[in-house]
């Protein structure tokens, strides 16, 4: 029974929900402050807001896997897409929101993952997830983004002077 609750709950959710969770303006305010963090950093940030699993990620839901193994491999299919894994040098970072299962996950390409420990990265998930709990989308993905530009800055930051090549677009991507 749960399975075909989850099933209705993905299908049912679309990117109308996303661009709810995540309107224009609220998107536009979240572009610049990635845009202004990474004037600080050699980093790039992504944020990316789904609504929903496609179909061939809930098979494999429940008997084959668990939820949160299957939520990582889309954060991390969804890290390969957004090619972060492909920038110079190999720090970059994806927040990923799954809003049907209010499941998040933050994606370090190999630099910074070499620097920052796994449970810093899933206490930075989990106060994101709180403010997600209570609405607070905005205010959750700001101040994730402000901890990631936090870590970038310690262990990348901007060179003096040096000008920075934006590699990946700022935009929030909503699915």
């Amino acid at each position: 029974m749960n399975k075909l609750l989850r099933l209705f709950k993905h299908r049912w959710l679309d990117t109308s929900d996303t661009r709810r969770a995540v309107p224009d303006d609220m998107a536009e305010r979240l572009a610049r402050r990635v845009t202004a963090s990474e004037g600080r950093h050699t980093g790039e940030v992504r944020l990316c807001v789904e609504a929903a699993l496609p179909m061939s990620y809930l098979w494999r839901i429940g008997s084959r896997e668990p939820l949160n193994a299957v939520v990582r491999d889309r954060a991390l299919a969804w890290f390969g897409r957004l090619r972060i894994w492909d920038t110079e040098h190999n720090n970059g970072v994806l927040i990923y929101l799954l809003l049907a299962e209010h499941a998040i996950e933050i994606v370090a390409d190999r630099a910074l993952t070499q620097r920052v420990p796994q449970a810093q990265w899933q206490a930075m998930a989990d106060r994101l997830g709180e403010h997600l709990r209570q609405g607070a989308f905005e205010d959750g993905l700001t101040q994730a983004l402000e901890e990631v530009s936090a870590l970038l800055v310690t262990h990348f930051p901007a060179e003096e002077g040096g000008a920075r090549l934006n590699e990946l677009a700022d935009s929030i991507v909503r699915r």
